[in-house]
């Protein structure tokens, strides 16, 4: 870690999130997931272990990072993979 890393203000509720994906399969939900978090952390100096493991998952399930995005803009424009999870917890959380 280096010195000048910062720590992210939802580095662990995502760390549990990347914990999950880790031990899950691609389905809507995960794929989103995952590339919404790419997307946060993508060039945020910090979350070194998160990076990684966000890498490790899509190496586990086979994809490149431009795969990802395509899959996940077919999802969203179906609009319902945030309505698939359970009542109360459907908010988007893109900070």
């Amino acid at each position: 870690m280096s010195n000048l890393d910062q720590t992210h203000p939802q580095e662990k509720r995502d760390r549990a999130i990347v914990n999950r994906l880790l031990q899950a399969e691609p389905s809507d939900i995960n794929l989103v997931e995952l590339a919404r978090l790419r997307i946060r952390y993508h060039n945020f100096p910090g979350a070194r272990d998160i990076q990684r493991d966000l890498d490790l998952v899509l190496q586990q399930w086979q994809l490149e990072e431009e795969n990802l995005y395509a899959k996940t803009r077919q999802i969203h424009a179906t609009g319902k993979v945030y309505r698939q999870q359970v009542k109360g917890q459907d908010e988007q959380d893109w900070s």
